[in-house]
């Protein structure tokens, strides 16, 4: 890094979103290094410093004015009551592009059946503000407690309830429990502090790094496909190319063939190519992208 003070200070979550969050920053074309025990990275941007601590820290220290600007997810935001900007959403975590949820979830054998049932009774999680407040809002006089990790396991014996957060419920479904009710839908946003965000050369570098990290988050489901076709065959093939908007076409020293180029979801893929060999295409090629700006 520079000599001089960096622009932004920028906070970033430590713990299982660590991984993901450095591979979408170098995707986007900022290489974030970090020593093993480390919490201060190296960041290949004068203009950039940062330092990785627990995502539920990081709205608040936003908030404080401590980072400019950082990654955390909504649930966290909303747990510290940061006041604090909402950049744009970025739907990532370390294993999948699922939005999370916070359920309220109690033993299957339970014959507790709603959140009405559980007042009076004790319920266990880690996001004890914004479960308070949602039981309140019911008017349900639950006993809401801090719980330091491995929150599952509580049920039935310590707590009779737990909130906690899933992607696909395979580890709920694992313990043998079930969802009662959602709390709240959560996903990692950019934030920014709102008097970072007011100066002017501040919020261009914070727009530059949110347009960036979208762009890399899209690129990651789709790919380019380039290909030679015959120009006899362009109309068909348009038809059915799902591309973001009109393929690119060239024309080739053969005047009955053109190069073909477009971007599509990389889930089609493999219905696409055979229908394109179908139409004539050769030199079919596949590649990867790293960013993709709308």
């Amino acid at each position: 890094m520079s000599a001089s003070a960096p622009l932004l200070m920028l906070g970033l979550p430590k713990g299982s979103l660590e991984e993901s969050t450095k591979a979408l920053f170098a995707k986007a074309g900022w290489k974030i290094t970090t020593s093993s025990r480390s919490y201060k990275p190296t960041i290949n941007d004068p203009e950039l410093d940062g330092r990785f601590v627990r995502a539920q820290e990081v709205a608040r220290y936003v908030d404080h004015g401590f980072f400019d600007c950082g990654l955390t997810g909504w649930d966290w935001v909303q747990e510290n009551n940061a006041d604090v900007v909402e950049v744009c959403d970025l739907v990532y975590s370390r294993a999948s592009t699922l939005v999370s949820r916070w359920v309220l979830c109690v033993p299957e054998s339970s014959p507790i059946q709603s959140a009405a049932d559980l007042a009076g009774k004790r319920v266990a999680t880690e996001l004890v503000e914004t479960t308070k407040r949602w039981f309140q809002a019911r008017n349900i006089p639950a006993l809401i407690e801090f719980s330091w990790g491995a929150t599952e396991v509580k049920v039935p014996d310590l707590v009779d309830a737990i909130v906690d957060i899933t992607e696909t419920g395979s580890s709920l479904r694992a313990n043998k429990l079930r969802i009662v009710d959602t709390l709240l839908e959560t996903n990692t946003k950019f934030i920014a502090n709102k008097v970072s965000w007011a100066d002017p050369v501040k919020r261009r570098k914070i727009e530059t790094i949110s347009l960036l990290l979208k762009g890399a988050l899209e690129a990651g489901s789709k790919v380019g496909l380039k290909m030679n076709l015959p120009r006899a065959a362009l109309e068909a093939v348009t038809a059915k190319l799902p591309s973001l908007r009109n393929p690119t076409v060239s024309p080739l020293s053969n005047p009955d063939w053109i190069a073909l180029e477009t971007i599509i979801d990389e889930s089609v893929v493999r219905e696409i190519i055979p229908a394109l060999k179908a139409h004539g295409a050769e030199g079919i090629v596949e590649y990867p992208l790293n960013k993709v700006v709308y």
